[in-house]
């Protein structure tokens, strides 16, 4: 723990920590947009709408894995700061006890109501058969992906990041291989149409889960699934409640961050495609320069629950530093370059010269606020490791529901389409204020004591 000493001292460690945590982020996302690209190339647009409706009902399932993970990363990182390998094994194996569960009730009920969940979300007639049959194995899937993001996730929490990345590329690699081959049947392989990407990421899952069994346990990894660990995989009732109250306000947030882009994309259809296209490429700049930033809250959190479990709560202000440090240099780099390249990066997505023109407008207004949207997660993240997360996650919530969606109406109103935009700007700065404020004036005077 001597790299808590200080800024010039911890700032290698962390700079070790982030940069596979923020090349897992990447791949992530680009696994998504690989397998449309193979989709759309292959299959045809019926096929990219069939896979893209089955998103609104992922994105709210996994939130509550991701707040899961979340919140029994924090105990990890502070059974671990203490050097408590049996409560590690405990929590982890409590953790996949849940997700299994939860994984084969999704498993179950989504595979008898996809149907009726797709006509809920209101999906074309024309593209119901192959969403229906895409969704159905997707859903089939759900115990194996719960599986993989959790216990990945839980490993971060003993201080490792390179191991979820290399689990992250195999997966690519795999769908890269699985995926066209099942959908043209190379190799004598059926046709499996619409459901070969479904297929190609159940097998992904299935290599990428049994090379972690054989990886960890030859590298004796703190999260090898030794017998001790098996022995673990059961509900233990404070520990489960543990879990759940650390986890379920995330997971909350997370949905609320995902309701409120249905809003506001909503407001934006308003102004014509044009609106519309400027809109999704926007979003796909902005994906990658928050990377950096919700990387090194992540961080940040994991670093601190293990100062917090080693005793060093001195060493708080050290980890809070170093990751806004982090983020000042990394985010604003990406910022700057955005700012110059924004032509550039609008044209990789936009072919249309007007719509360029209007995409560069919009992202100039929110760019320079994903520092302070950075930030924010920062602090909130630090406070998270305490076991302090009903109230910033209410600060985030609150700014989303109060400020950034009542903003957007009024401000669409007054200034067109740009003022949508300073409604998210005006979200992220009043975010991070009060964010800010909450950390100096109150958690900063309570006095942090290990939740394990």
């Amino acid at each position: 723990m001597q790299h808590f000493l200080s800024v010039s001292t911890l700032w290698k460690p962390f700079l070790l920590f982030l940069v596979p945590l923020l090349i897992t982020n990447i791949l992530q996302s680009l696994s998504g947009t690989i397998n449309t690209i193979f989709v759309g190339q292959l299959l045809g647009v019926n096929a990219v709408a069939a896979v893209a409706v089955f998103f609104p009902i992922l994105f709210f399932l996994l939130s509550f894995v991701i707040g899961l993970a979340a919140g029994a990363s924090v105990l990890i990182g502070q059974a671990w700061g203490a050097h408590e390998l049996e409560k590690v094994k405990q929590i982890t194996g409590n953790t996949l006890a849940l997700v299994m569960s939860l994984g084969v009730v999704i498993a179950i009920i989504g595979v008898s109501f996809t149907t009726q969940a797709l006509n809920l979300l209101g999906v074309p007639p024309e593209i119901m058969p192959l969403a229906v049959d895409y969704s159905r194995l997707m859903l089939v899937a759900s115990p194996l992906y719960f599986i993989f993001i959790v216990y990945t996730s839980l490993m971060r929490g003993v201080g490792d990041s390179i191991t979820p990345m290399i689990s992250m590329g195999l997966s690519i690699v795999v769908g890269l291989l699985v995926t066209p081959a099942l959908i043209q049947g190379w190799l004598g392989l059926p046709q499996l149409g619409i459901q070969a990407p479904a297929v190609a990421t159940i097998v992904g899952f299935l290599v990428v889960l049994a090379y972690l069994f054989f990886y960890t346990r030859h590298k004796q990894h703190p999260l090898a699934p030794d017998a001790r660990l098996i022995a673990h995989i059961r509900f233990d009732g404070p520990v489960t409640k543990l879990i759940l109250r650390l986890g379920l306000p995330t997971a909350l947030q997370m949905v609320t961050s995902s309701i409120s882009g249905i809003v506001i994309i909503g407001l934006v259809n308003h102004y014509g495609a044009h609106a519309t296209a400027a809109y999704g490429a926007i979003n796909q700049v902005l994906s990658y320069v928050q990377f950096p930033a919700m990387s090194i809250a992540i961080a940040g959190s994991i670093f601190a629950a293990q100062a917090i479990g080693a005793g060093k709560d001195e060493a708080l202000n050290c980890v809070t530093r170093t990751a806004l440090i982090m983020n000042l240099v990394f985010t604003g780099t990406l910022i700057l370059m955005a700012y110059v390249f924004s032509r550039h990066l609008m044209a990789l997505f936009i072919t249309d010269a007007s719509v360029i023109e209007l995409g560069q407008q919009l992202l100039h207004i929110v760019l320079w606020s994903i520092l302070l949207f950075g930030a924010g997660s920062i602090f909130a993240g630090i406070m998270r490791a305490s076991g302090t997360v009903l109230v910033p996650m209410l600060i985030n919530v609150g700014c989303i529901v109060l400020i950034e969606l009542p903003c957007a109406v009024l401000f669409s109103h007054w200034y067109g389409l740009q003022g949508i935009w300073f409604a998210y700007a005006l979200a992220f700065t009043m975010m991070c204020i009060i964010q800010t404020a909450y950390y100096q004036f109150v958690w900063k005077k309570k006095t942090v004591q290990r939740l394990i």
